[in-house]
């Protein structure tokens, strides 16, 4: 740990040790999302409002505190838009954003056998639950752009600490507000491919919601260039934790170099509590 009490920047920690760190996080992701929403069906059969505020609702919790575990080794994305999108600003090399998509996938579906053998069902199962269509498609869009924007925002007002909780909090919330209840993430749907529970996705509906999800990550990166231009490689790397102190200066600095004047009573280089 230095000095200041945060971690170590993720790029001073050994690749494999973050790779393995992204493999159980993903892990621990996809037995969260799949094995709740076992519970969910056996708990409330036939209530599928009921099941999915019980899924939502653990995997919001879940989430958060699977980055909080696993954040500070890795970054904690176990989501391949993620990753991509960290590269794109510099805050993780383009090939450890690729050595991490392997990790993210194995782990996904690592975490979906473990959660069907969790409830005494078959350690893999092929999920039969159709999920395309141009609902699902706009759905996932919305809810991958909508997650990058999240982080990114939060890493670049210097509040990265509270990431963790609003990650989680987003997803569940748009678990209820898309049609597709919120994938989000490459890994994940791939995972979910293996369980034919209430969270499964049949492998003819995961291209679809792939491409939707490259789609959203994109624009995302678009919409943050457009909002954030001042983006640092240093505020990049802390987008789940925060790994660095003051790396880009106080915040009206920060807001200057978006465009952006300081707010009335605050000079330059001074920061106000928060």
């Amino acid at each position: 740990m230095q000095d200041d009490g945060l971690c170590p920047a993720v790029s001073d920690v050994a690749l494999w040790r973050r790779l393995v760190a992204e493999l159980l996080g993903s892990a621990f992701l996809a037995a969260v999302v799949i094995g709740s929403g076992i519970a969910a069906q056996t708990l409330s059969p036939g209530n599928v409002g009921l099941e999915l505020l019980e899924n939502a609702a653990a995997t919001a919790a879940g989430l958060y505190t699977i980055i909080l575990m696993f954040g500070p080794v890795s970054g904690g994305h176990f989501n391949p838009v993620v990753s991509f999108a960290d590269a794109s600003f510099g805050g993780l090399s383009w090939w450890d954003a690729a050595a991490y998509l392997p990790a993210q996938v194995a782990g996904c579906i690592g975490g979906a056998v473990v959660a069907n053998l969790m409830f005494s069902g078959a350690a893999v199962s092929i999920s039969t639950k159709h999920r395309a269509s141009p609902a699902h498609f706009l759905s996932e869009i919305v809810a991958t752009l909508g997650l990058i924007l999240v982080i990114f925002a939060l890493a670049r007002s210097d509040r990265s600490r509270t990431t963790p909780a609003a990650v989680g909090a987003y997803i569940g919330a748009a678990n209820f507000f898309t049609s597709s209840a919120s994938f989000a993430n490459p890994a994940i749907t791939i995972g979910r491919m293996f369980s034919d529970t209430f969270a499964g996705i049949a492998p003819s509906s995961v291209p679809s919601f792939i491409a939707a999800q490259i789609i959203g990550g994109a624009l995302a990166v678009v919409v943050i260039r457009t909002l954030y231009p001042g983006v640092t490689p240093a505020e990049a790397a802390d987008i789940m934790v925060p790994h660095h102190s003051s790396q880009a200066g106080p915040l009206p600095d920060r807001a200057a170099g978006d465009g952006v004047s300081p707010p009335p009573g605050r000079s330059p280089g001074h920061s106000q509590p928060h």
